[in-house]
């Protein structure tokens, strides 16, 4: 993302908050992040389409930096995943997430309300995982109850907590009380044998291009942190760090990746001796079935 793309986005944010999502009109935006309506609609089709954008930027930051928390720590650590989830709620809080997520549930902006639905289902996907690694893979069947019910308990438990000690307030208690609940929760589950929900319904709640897509997304996710987290100790790994988080961001964020740049970046990370090479055969081949997906969908556009 270019750095005056990203300008705008961070200047329309800040009167997102300031003035809510709705009140905040495109003239606002011209005028406060000072450009023109033809380099805004060069950037964006629409006022929904740049909030997306945010959603997106910041998601992007936040993910990567809780999944960094993992690098060299031991997965089923109960603490790190703490430390994980103290890092998403204090990333919303900072940046007022929820009082947009709010302001859009109660719109009748269906795109909007769609890809927050489908953000949703992300971060339950996120947490069903890291349950598997926490709690084990003998307790899976109960894990997608347990995974809902952490959610919801945990955005309650905030919302209350913040009314009651104000804003502010740090939000470690939470967490950590919404942890210490949750791991009773899935002991008594596996004990009774109760399940509600079974893990493979939540392939049935995204559509199949979406399952698709989150698919790709959460292997390249993983393969880069792969990467990452098998460096060398204490050892420069700047470049190499840099490389792979361009790889993921013109994948992730660009309109369009440009092929010639990532297949030139891969070959450096080919040439990386320090990277771990199964990891980096991995991520050859995603970039590949990417560009090969691309190639498959303008064929087909052409043909209709």
């Amino acid at each position: 993302m270019n750095d005056r793309k990203q300008h705008v986005i961070k200047m329309a944010h800040q009167l997102f908050i300031e003035r809510g999502f709705q009140a905040t009109s495109i003239q606002d935006i011209l005028e406060y992040s000072g450009i023109s309506k033809g380099t805004f609609y060069n950037y964006f089709s629409s006022k929904n389409e740049l909030l997306i954008a945010l959603f997106k930027a910041l998601y992007e930051t936040m993910e990567t930096s809780r999944n960094e928390l993992l690098i060299g720590q031991d997965p089923s650590d109960l603490e790190i995943f703490v430390k994980q989830i103290e890092f998403q709620m204090n990333t919303n809080k900072k940046n007022k997430l929820i009082t947009l997520f709010e302001e859009v549930f109660v719109s009748t902006d269906e795109e909007l309300k769609h890809f927050l639905k489908v953000g949703q289902m992300r971060m339950l996907r996120w947490v069903f995982n890291r349950f598997i690694e926490l709690f084990g893979e003998e307790k899976r069947p109960y894990l997608l109850d347990s995974s809902i019910m952490f959610l919801g308990m945990l955005h309650h438990n905030v919302k209350y907590y913040s009314i009651a000690n104000g804003a502010s307030a740090d939000i470690y208690p939470v967490v950590r009380y919404t942890v210490d609940r949750i791991v009773n929760v899935v002991n008594g589950a596996t004990e009774s044998g109760d399940q509600l929900n079974m893990p493979e319904q939540m392939n049935s709640w995204l559509p199949d291009a979406m399952r698709s897509e989150q698919d790709f997304q959460d292997t390249l996710y993983q393969t880069i942190l792969t990467l990452k987290e098998n460096l060398a100790p204490k050892e420069n790994h700047t470049k190499s760090i840099q490389l792979l988080d361009f790889v993921q961001d013109e994948l992730l964020h660009s309109k369009k990746p440009r092929k010639f740049l990532i297949e030139s970046v891969l070959l450096s990370i080919k040439e990386d001796q320090s990277l771990d090479q199964e990891a980096v055969v991995t991520l050859d081949a995603l970039v590949e079935r990417y560009f090969e997906r691309v190639a498959e969908a303008c064929e087909k556009n052409t043909h209709e």
